[in-house]
């Protein structure tokens, strides 16, 4: 009822700051961290929807909300029952956000482009995730205010406190740090890096992989499949002109 207001509209308040905001050159969307789990939720709403023809809010659950490229995604959780009430603000807001973008918020034009690649490499046979580029390089090229640092880790979750000194490292740079695990970010954030601006500076993360888990009716495994993914992805990135290397979790 609240979003049908003219005035004291929450979704169209919440909306035409975050267009406004991205405007004025603030597109780094620092959400509340949440127990719910909120975050993880709004990032893909913003990250899948705004992120197309070279535009789009960038999602940044936790990060400090200091910053001239920044601004707050406050939540308003008073009670349980508030948590779908802002669920729909939220969605209300970035059709709004979308319209001061100029961009239309309900489709994923890019979203295809690392699925075409995967399957490219899932028939060519067994993907090549061997290291490529050096992190000293892209880091240098990080202009704070500006451009974010996004890890991309096709890990096992298990490992992922492994990625602290490398998110500890890209903080260095002063830039908004983002990251997110593979295949998972590529249904969440893979629309913004592929069709967003060219801000992001992309260290996609693999690790060793164990024994192939084999996947019926198909003549490869899990493994074999998350490593073409990563493989389809890396070069859905260069085919954009992204700047993207890739790390072994080991190396780090």
């Amino acid at each position: 009822e609240a979003c049908k207001r003219e005035d004291g509209n929450p979704g169209l308040e919440l909306g035409l700051r975050l267009g406004e905001s991205w405007q004025e050159g603030r597109d780094k969307i620092c959400i509340d961290e949440s127990p719910t789990g909120f975050g993880l939720w709004a990032e893909q709403l913003l990250a899948e929807s705004t992120g197309k023809q070279g535009k789009g809010l960038v999602p940044a659950p936790g990060e400090a909300a200091d910053g001239p490229d920044r601004q707050p995604g406050a939540l308003e959780l008073g009670d349980r029952e508030g948590l779908g009430a802002e669920f729909y603000r939220w969605e209300f807001a970035t059709a709004v956000a979308g319209h001061v973008l100029g961009i239309n918020p309900f489709d994923q034009p890019d979203v295809q482009a690392a699925k075409d690649r995967t399957n490219e490499v899932l028939a060519s046979g067994e993907p090549d995730v061997e290291p490529a580029g050096s992190l000293d390089e892209l880091l240098a090229q990080a202009q704070a205010g500006r451009d974010y640092v996004c890890i991309q880790a096709f890990v096992d979750p298990a490992r992922e406190d492994e990625l602290a000194p490398l998110l500890e490292r890209a903080h260095e740079t002063g830039c908004v740090v983002t990251h997110g695990l593979g295949p998972r970010y590529l249904h969440s954030t893979g629309q913004l890096h592929k069709g967003g601006p060219d801000t992001g500076l992309f260290v996609q993360v693999v690790d060793d992989t164990g024994e192939e888990l084999p996947i019926p009716g198909r003549d490869f495994g899990f493994g074999r499949l998350i490593r073409s993914q990563a493989a389809g992805d890396f070069a859905a990135l260069e085919e954009r002109g992204r700047r993207v290397i890739r790390l072994r979790l080991e190396d780090l």
